[in-house]
């Protein structure tokens, strides 16, 4: 499932192809999305000029000259630049083509992913979310204070968008195994010093995770459209069974938490 560094390296990768580009004509082949598309949605992009790319938690938006574009990539959903003559592929429900030549398509296997279009600022989708990992207000009092009363495991506690958005399981084992806190730890007896390393770890976890992705983006048009994952800097996620990478005499230990892997050294995370 694309998470918040695959997201922001799509923004990227995306921005210098449709930033300051007209809209020149939509095509929706399929509308079942996980919400479907509605009637319009085509008129209402056609002639709009994109005039910025913004991300907030794992949707990608595209501001206009009037209106805004919501993306959601869902659970196996991609965007790639493309020329006007490359052919669609299965799965290839959307195409935003622009008045540079450049076709934006959307690419979605399980069709988990939307697409919308907002007139104002406030939309379902966004209107309750968390902090952004990746401001300065995000820090280690942030978190003590969020947890005073949450007696959940801290793993599920980071994960919850409400708290902070774009710590997906991957990057939560990462950034606890970095910060030496088990992820089964209740979030209420941790403490803020703790806290200080586990949000420095979650800052540094997504920015490396964003810049390798960066690295695989030389040339955004064409190819596969995939934001570079972060599967050859996993310290644990994966790794059960595995010798810790860390202390090299414990052997990973996993465990399941709603239904998700969690990975953890007993001996470096307490």
């Amino acid at each position: 499932m694309p998470e918040l560094p695959e997201v922001e390296t799509t923004r990227r990768g995306i921005e210098p192809h449709v930033l300051g580009h007209k809209v020149a004509s939509v095509i929706v082949r399929d509308r079942r999305l996980r919400w479907a598309i509605p009637p319009g949605f085509e008129t209402q992009l056609v002639g709009r000029t994109i005039t910025g790319t913004r991300r907030r938690a794992k949707y990608l938006l595209m501001d206009s000259d009037s209106g805004c574009l919501l993306v959601h990539l869902g659970m196996a959903g991609s965007l790639r630049m493309v020329a006007p003559d490359e052919q669609p592929r299965k799965h290839d429900h959307v195409d935003i083509e622009f008045d540079n030549g450049l076709v934006l398509r959307y690419h979605d296997p399980r069709r988990f992913g939307s697409m919308h279009w907002l007139t104002g600022s406030a939309h379902p989708l966004l209107d309750h979310l968390g902090l952004e990992p990746l401001l300065d207000a995000f820090d280690g009092a942030y978190l003590y204070q969020q947890a005073r009363r949450r007696g959940s495991a801290i793993k599920l506690f980071i994960m919850d968008a409400k708290v902070v958005v774009g710590v997906g399981n991957i990057y939560a084992n990462e950034a606890l195994f970095m910060a030496g806190i088990r992820p089964d730890r209740p979030a209420n007896k941790v403490s803020k010093a703790r806290y200080e390393a586990l949000a420095m770890a979650i800052k540094d976890v997504l920015a490396t995770a964003i810049d390798v992705g960066g690295t695989t983006l030389r040339d955004f048009v064409g190819g596969d459209g995939k934001a570079g994952y972060f599967a050859q800097s996993l310290q644990v996620y994966g790794r059960g069974g595995e010798f810790c990478y860390r202390c090299k005499v414990k052997r990973l230990k996993e465990i399941r938490q709603s239904n998700r892997a969690s990975v953890f050294c007993i001996t470096c995370q307490r």
